[in-house]
């Protein structure tokens, strides 16, 4: 049963019965859709985590939901593209969780180190380590999702971080350069020391402190390169 609207009215079978701002069933359709979007999304995920991209099929991934490849293909005509949207999930809140975390009312550097310390636990987490290893370990043989991961993933925070510290050169807070440079190498700074020992399993966890520790060198470094 569906409700529609007529001269701001609800009318239920010829009958007016209340005001509405709008059609129930189209909501009610909208919330489905992005509900099915979503369920799609978690089964898609776990694939790609656990089987790769080339181990991941549609096929596997409708069968699972119950449903048809047609109805998968509806949503997300191509595996690059349904892994694109996997990784804008993905990435998309911690992003926005980054762009609270720039202020510049707190301070360069209170705003950069907490960038940082943020920055390194996402990256250090398992999730974001298995998702590291799954972009770089088949970009060689899937070089467009090489190529998702990092417009999707790295880049947008790079971006992030050098509209940041660009805003705080023309402030005079930090020396003239390329922003985007500046930010690509304070974001290496961090990912030289934990990360690495985590991809490549000399490590199977990295501790808060360490990770205060290695923002720190990383600060240090960076404000003495571009502090005026």
């Amino acid at each position: 049963m569906c409700l529609r609207l007529v001269n701001q009215k609800t009318v239920l079978y010829g009958t007016t019965i209340m005001q509405q701002d709008a059609p129930l069933c189209h909501s009610r359709r909208e919330a489905r859709r992005q509900s099915r979007r979503e369920a799609i999304l978690d089964v898609a995920a776990q694939s790609f985590l656990e089987r790769g991209y080339a181990g991941t099929t549609m096929s596997a991934i409708a069968a699972t939901l119950g449903g048809s490849k047609g109805t998968l293909w509806s949503y997300f005509p191509s595996k690059e593209v349904l892994f694109a949207a996997v990784i804008d999930r993905v990435t998309e809140a911690f992003r926005a969780q980054l762009s609270l975390i720039l202020n510049p009312r707190d301070g360069i550097e209170t705003a950069l180190r907490r960038f940082c310390t943020e920055f390194m636990r996402k990256i250090v987490s398992p999730e974001a380590v298995a998702l590291y290893r799954l972009a770089v370990g088949e970009a060689h043989r899937f070089p467009g999702i090489g190529r998702i991961f990092f417009e999707r993933a790295p880049l947008q925070t790079q971006k992030l971080l050098a509209a940041f510290i660009g805003e705080a050169m023309e402030r005079g807070q930090l020396r003239r350069s390329d922003p985007l440079v500046a930010a690509r190498q304070l974001i290496a700074m961090c990912m030289l020391g934990s990360h690495q020992q985590l991809l490549m399993s000399v490590v199977e966890e990295v501790t808060a402190e360490t990770i205060a520790a290695e923002v720190d060198r990383a600060m240090q470094t960076f404000l003495r390169a571009n502090v005026p």
